[in-house]
């Protein structure tokens, strides 16, 4: 590393830590410190009884992620049951992610330009209705995870390519005769001695992560979200296994990934089971079938996804009132999806091109994630009815892995082209689109964050209104309530979990 590299580290821990006080500031600026929503369920399963076990020990308890137990005794007995302390643990997560992606650009030299529209991007408030949820805050934690877990089999896998990282870039490649094979083992002694065998010590550690991280994250932290996670570790882990054996010649696998595989699947089984015993509330679900709702309707599902797919671009609030003023129905809508899904396509088609997996794969496993999320929230969410379901702002931490996924690989492809001479047709035309594609979903992105800044007092408003009905519950109609509380599943419900507060001097009544 040269001295102009090594004075360049700071803005790798700076822009996490600018982005991190710019979302705490819009808590600050956009949300009250009022239990509502969500919060409703909670404080009637949860409240007042936070040491009670038998709440903790459910058959349901993964499905419940368990670090909200943890979570909630600290809110509750510090903080007296604050959702602005649960925001701002969610803002922490989200900076906690941008240092993860940090130091994967750090240590694989990603441009800066890169770098500077991938932080753009990560903290850009198009997820303002996750930021402004406390109760999402477990999910900006989960994705910490995600993303920690992905680079470091990412490490693991770019240790056993190490030879090939020269190969198709420089033209180099491995010799796999006999005489080969015992100039590599010649190469790794003198590696071992030089280094005291810290290498061989980091690979043993990242090893031990890949079998341990499942069992935490999954069971811990990850609640609905393991699904893709798990998705995309066994289909990576199987792509890895094949491509293994290729690279070490014909009969020579490496079992090693089934072991990772195994701690994987293990903890996904228990979720499931866990996952069998919950109850869940739906509100506003038509109760057809999905042959009865594709007989009436079969665009809904291409729609549902170019719509998902437009919302990383410009989000939903934003695009409905853009296509209200232009009158131009829903045509801008899916020329943005047309767009994110242009760009997943590119991304692929570098990764192949260049083989790109080979120097990294942890860009391929965000857009394995992004890909992923956006089917299952479809398979979860198709029982509204409603293809603009999927462009809701709280999908949108979902939905970002795949775009960051897609700007890293544009990236890496930016970096390999840079070693060779020349390009064809296609790949002076990739780099070209990779960058318009880029750039139009920064400004997006960027347009969506001013709106949203622009819509902050009035949130704030909204969350004062929600404090005053709260401190006078008993006075308010029941349809008001429901309104306003935005939990339509009965205003006694609401009620309870406001005399809950209320006897424990808790939350609004803090301190009356």
């Amino acid at each position: 590393m040269n001295r102009e590299e090594k004075k360049n580290n700071w803005i790798y821990f700076l822009l996490p830590l600018l982005g991190t006080v710019f979302t705490a500031g819009y808590i600050l600026a956009a949300a009250e410190d009022v239990a509502y929503s969500d919060y409703i369920r909670l404080i009637n399963s949860y409240l007042p009884d936070i040491w009670d076990p038998k709440k903790f020990f459910v058959a349901d308890i993964f499905t419940r992620m368990p670090v909200n137990f943890l979570e909630r005794i600290v809110n509750v007995s510090v903080f007296g049951y604050s959702t602005r302390f649960d925001m701002i643990l969610g803002v922490l997560c989200l900076g906690a992610s941008a240092l993860v992606l940090s130091g994967y650009c750090k240590e694989r030299r990603i441009g800066m330009g890169w770098y500077l529209l991938l932080m753009g991007l990560l903290f850009s408030l198009n997820k303002w209705e996750m930021l402004t949820n406390g109760t999402g805050w477990c999910h900006f934690l989960a994705f910490v995870g995600f993303y920690f877990h992905y680079r470091v089999f990412d490490r693991v896998w770019r240790r056993g390519q190490s030879s090939w990282e020269g190969g198709r870039i420089k033209g180099v490649k491995k010799d796999y005769s006999r005489k080969g094979k015992i100039a590599e083992e010649e190469e790794l002694a003198e590696k071992k001695e030089a280094v005291g065998g810290k290498e061989i010590t980091k690979d043993k550690r990242d090893r031990m992560l890949l079998k341990a991280l499942p069992w935490a994250i999954t069971l811990g932290t990850a609640g609905p979200y393991c699904g893709s996670y798990c998705a995309v570790l066994l289909l990576t882990y199987g792509i890895c296994f094949v491509l293994d054996r290729k690279r070490a010649g014909k009969g020579q696998w490496d079992f090693r990934y089934l072991a990772y595989g195994f701690h994987v699947v293990c903890p996904l089984i228990l979720y499931l089971i866990s996952n069998s015993f919950a109850v869940t509330e739906h509100a506003g679900t038509t109760g057809r079938t999905i042959g009865q709702v594709l007989g009436d309707n079969l665009s809904l599902f291409p729609k549902f996804i170019i719509k998902s797919l437009s919302s990383m671009v410009v989000g939903e609030e934003v695009m409905m009132e853009q296509l209200e003023k232009l009158n131009m129905g829903m045509a801008l809508c899916y020329l943005a999806g047309a767009l994110v899904l242009a760009g997943y396509l590119l991304a692929l088609w570098m990764q192949l091109r260049e083989r790109l997996y080979q120097v990294s794969v942890f860009p391929l496993m965000l857009i394995f994630a992004g890909g992923l999320n956006h089917l299952l929230v479809l398979a979860a969410r198709w029982i509204f009815e409603n293809s603009s379901y999927g462009m809701s702002s709280r999908y949108a931490l979902q939905y970002q892995a795949g775009i960051l996924g897609v700007v890293l690989t544009f990236g890496l492809f930016y970096q390999v082209r840079q070693r060779k001479e020349g390009g064809s047709f296609w790949t002076v035309s990739a780099k070209w689109a990779a960058l318009s594609i880029s750039l139009a979903i920064l400004a997006g992105n960027g347009y969506t964050t001013v709106k949203e800044l622009e819509k902050a007092p009035h949130r704030k408003a909204y969350g004062m209104k929600v404090a005053e009905a709260a401190l006078n519950y008993r006075e308010v109609a029941d349809d008001e309530l429901e309104a306003l509380f935005q939990y339509h599943h009965g205003p006694e419900k609401i009620r309870n979990a406001l005399r809950i507060l209320e006897e424990n001097g808790w939350n609004v009544y803090r301190g009356r």
